[in-house]
C-alpha cells in the first residue's frame, strides 16, 4: 500500500509540473441520504393498494456538480437491480434536465415539472416512485444514475422507458455518475 502512495504522489507531482489542472469529478449527491446507506422511510413508496409500500413518496434531494464540458442536458434514471426478484424495477426516468439545473429539492419530484420530461418506469409513471421492498427481503439498492448529454432539453419525447431512452442517449452522452440509496421492508 505504502509502494502504491508512492506511485500515485510522484505521477501527481509529474502532472502538476505538466502544468495539468486537477478536475474534480462529475458527482450526485444528496442531503436526504449518503452514498451507500439507507434511505429514510418518508421516501419509501406511498401506494396504499400496495402494502409494501410504507412511505410518503417524498422524493430525495438531488445536486450534482462538476459537470462535464459540452453537457447541455441530464438523464437521470433511479433503478432497483434487486426488485421483481432480480429482474428490476425502474423506479423513475427523467431527462430533458437543462445544463442550468442543478439540483431537485427534496420532495420536487414526485409530480411533473417543467425541470424534467417524464420517462416511463416499470410502474408507468414519469414521476418518482419510492422503494416498496416486500418484508423480510435484505437491504435493496436504489442506484441514481445522472448522465450529462449534448441533446437539446427538448430533444427527447415523455413516456420513454429505459430501453428506449438508453437508444436515444447512445452516442451523446459526456459523462455519467450515480449514488445508491438503500432500503429494506422496515
Amino acid at each position: 500500500m505504502f509502494l502504491l502512495r508512492q506511485i500515485l504522489a510522484a505521477a501527481a507531482g509529474v502532472l502538476l509540473l505538466a502544468g495539468a489542472a486537477y478536475a474534480e469529478p462529475f458527482s450526485l449527491t444528496s442531503s436526504s441520504f449518503k452514498d451507500g446507506t439507507p434511505m429514510p422511510l418518508k421516501h419509501a413508496g406511498a401506494n396504499k393498494a400496495n402494502p409494501n409500500c410504507l412511505g410518503e413518496n417524498t422524493s430525495p434531494q438531488l445536486s450534482w456538480s462538476n459537470v462535464p464540458a459540452g453537457t447541455t442536458s441530464y438523464a437521470l434514471i433511479m433503478t432497483d437491480p434487486e426488485g421483481r426478484a432480480g429482474l428490476g424495477v425502474d423506479h423513475w426516468l427523467a431527462y430533458g434536465i437543462p445544463a442550468s439545473v442543478t439540483s431537485f429539492a427534496e420532495g420536487e419530484t414526485g409530480k411533473p415539472s417543467d425541470k424534467y420530461v417524464g420517462g416511463k418506469g416499470t410502474a408507468g409513471q414519469g414521476i418518482y416512485i419510492g422503494p416498496c421492498t416486500p418484508p423480510n427481503t435484505s437491504y435493496h439498492h436504489y442506484t441514481f444514475v445522472m448522465i450529462a448529454t449534448d441533446l437539446d432539453p427538448k430533444a427527447l419525447p415523455p413516456g420513454l422507458t429505459k430501453p428506449e431512452l438508453i437508444e436515444k442517449l447512445t452516442g451523446h452522452v459526456k459523462g455519467a455518475t450515480g449514488l445508491v440509496g438503500l432500503f429494506k421492508h422496515p
